[in-house]
């Protein structure tokens, strides 16, 4: 995984992912797809291995393309949260206490310990002199969303006074972009989990003097 220092302005195509849940297949897809792109950098805004069957694997890929990634709340519930603390109440709980038990034992205490470093956000900077940050939830908190179905009004609440130009976020699993006068929100969905399922999302950001440009897809897998 990339290490997390101060990076040039970007201006050429970088790709934003988020929530690949530890599915493999769908990272994978996503990966061989946004090859036509040229990206020069790839970016995941948390919950990076929990959920699927092969969150090594998927971390292990991330570390082998230097992605440049941030928490989620999983991502830091796995090195946060004892599992031994763990009281399942019912048969769903208790199966995920099981694959949150598991996870960790696959990922193994160095992987754990380079998740636990990531931070819950990221800022980067553009040739035209402006500025994305990248988190999971919201510029404020990690525990809140901004999703597709909250008002303007709604959203610049709960981005509050940060002045970041364009705000990538995952986390609802639902991609989407809105307008907020100066500021851009833009919810870059699930590569592993995606509503409905067998579809993994991905945003190409390109910066240019003249503006931003920005493409939201998908690819089946």
């Amino acid at each position: 995984m990339h290490e997390l220092k101060k990076l040039p302005p970007a201006s050429s195509p970088i790709a934003f992912l988020s929530d690949i849940e530890g599915n493999l297949r769908a990272l994978e897809a996503v990966l061989k797809e946004i090859e036509r792109y040229h990206v020069e950098q790839i970016y995941v805004a948390g919950d990076l291995v929990f959920g699927g069957d092969d969150p090594l694997g998927v971390f292990q890929r991330l570390l082998s393309l230097k992605a440049i990634c941030t928490k989620g709340l999983t991502d830091h519930a796995l090195v946060t949260i004892d599992p031994e603390s763990l009281q399942p109440s019912n048969d769903e709980e208790a199966a995920r206490a099981r694959l949150f038990v598991e996870t960790r034992r696959k990922l193994g205490d160095l992987n754990l310990e380079r998740i636990r470093r990531l931070p819950f956000s990221f800022r980067i900077p553009m040739i035209d002199g402006r500025e994305i940050l990248m988190v999971h939830g919201t510029p404020n908190d990690p525990h809140d969303e901004l999703s597709h179905d909250l008002s303007d009004e709604e959203l610049v609440e709960k981005i509050g006074d940060d002045v970041a130009d364009i705000i990538i976020c995952g986390a609802t699993h639902t991609p989407f972009q809105a307008s907020l006068g100066e500021q851009t929100v833009v919810n870059v969905g699930s590569v592993g989990a995606a509503p409905g399922g067998a579809v993994a999302h991905y945003t190409i950001l390109t910066p240019k003097m003249s503006g931003t440009e920005i493409l939201q897809s998908f690819i089946e897998y």
